[in-house]
């Protein structure tokens, strides 16, 4: 092969090999942060016991997360969709 056709068919390799380490890197998870940041924004009196309530429902346990949530303050809805954020 020439020097000349090798150059991009190395170029075009290492374009085929970025792409696919892009395809399959995993998605973002969210986590007890988002969760916390979620707490703040929509039930600000929660946010004392939010931490734990928010690792809570990081770990899977989401009856948990909104029961607490709700019992320091959080509406029902506002601490479920705090909670779905830590998943």
């Amino acid at each position: 092969m020439r020097p000349s056709a090798r150059i991009p068919s190395i170029l075009a390799g290492l374009a085929l090999a970025a792409g696919g380490a892009v395809v399959a890197a995993p998605s973002a998870q969210a986590d007890a942060k988002a969760c916390e940041q979620y707490v703040a924004q929509h039930a600000p009196k929660a946010t004392d016991g939010a931490a734990e309530a928010c690792y809570e429902g990081q770990i899977g346990n989401q009856t948990s997360c909104v029961s607490s949530l709700v019992a320091v303050g959080a509406s029902k809805d506002a601490a479920n969709s705090a909670c779905e954020a830590s998943r």
